[in-house]
């Protein structure tokens, strides 16, 4: 039922898309409270309140253009999204090293990695739904040409690893909240965040360009923006101050269009097993 109703809203325009997207986002929003104190409590907490009627509307947009992206035929959707800055990209790859493609959940990040599928093999780390009816729909959806997935596990670590020793790129999502004894506790829009030591694991083991991607979303339903944007911390130190390093890099990407982060999502939950933050494994950011 819920694979065939995708297909039918995928046959829509997108701009009828995102319209019914920012309704949704309305809806949702008055409708729950809990998520709206999540959304308008981030938002807050980050910095950037001032935007949260864009967010409301861009959350909505976010769940509805799902359709036209997982289900539309890959050259409509990829005549609906423009590349900026590939030739960096290019330039990596034609090094020979391997790359870490970091996309946070900003804009439609979904597109991400079908667009860099279409130039070459990508190998991305995915968790399957808790929902069952939701499986078969998004496998089907993100296992495309050139588009290979490995699973949230230890042996999808291994896989990613051999992909990137053949100097192949992977993605990761960084924002995601880890599981016990994945992750550290480290800052994120100043407060602490347990995060992934997975990225900076990955860009060490083979020696790999680190490459954040997002693709904002164009207003009046005109498209995405896939943007690629060169990584430019330092990972040294211990794991925390990795994370932390990772973070900032997010935030800075966040603060490009802050009204299409995921602000909903409980960023900073502590996960079951999990002790909560010490001093030691938040360390105090440089600027603040």
């Amino acid at each position: 039922m819920l694979v065939t109703l995708f297909r039918l809203l995928s046959a829509l325009p997108l701009p009828a898309l995102h319209a019914l997207g920012g309704a949704l986002g309305w809806l949702v929003y008055w409708a729950s409270p809990s998520y709206r104190r999540r959304l308008r409590g981030n938002l807050e907490a980050a910095g950037y309140g001032r935007h949260l009627s864009s967010a409301v509307a861009e959350a909505g947009k976010a769940i509805v253009e799902l359709p036209f992206v997982w289900c539309a035929a890959p050259g409509r959707v990829a005549r609906h999204a423009t590349d900026e800055n590939w030739d960096y990209v290019q330039s990596v790859l034609d090094s020979g090293r391997g790359i870490v493609f970091l996309t946070p959940h900003l804009g439609c990040f979904e597109i991400t990695a079908q667009q860099i599928a279409q130039r070459t093999a990508l190998t991305v780390m995915y968790r399957p739904p808790k929902k069952a009816a939701l499986k078969p729909l998004i496998e089907g959806a993100r296992a495309r040409h050139n588009l290979h997935l490995a699973p949230a596990n230890l042996a999808g670590v291994r896989i990613l690893a051999k992909a990137l020793r053949r100097g192949e790129p992977v993605g990761v999502l960084p924002d995601q909240v880890p599981q016990e004894g994945e992750g550290v506790w480290a800052p994120f829009f100043g407060r602490p965040a347990y995060s992934m030591t997975l990225p900076a694991k990955l860009a060490q083991l083979g020696k790999a360009a680190i490459i954040l991607v997002y693709a904002e979303r164009r207003a009046g339903g005109k498209g995405f923006i896939v943007r690629f944007v060169p990584f430019e911390g330092a990972l040294e130190g211990g794991p925390a101050q990795q994370a932390a390093e990772i973070n900032r890099a997010m935030e800075q990407l966040i603060a490009r269009c802050p009204a299409q982060y995921f602000w909903s999502y409980n960023r900073y939950k502590q996960p079951e097993g999990v002790d909560a933050p010490g001093q030691a494994d938040a360390p105090a950011r440089a600027d603040q």
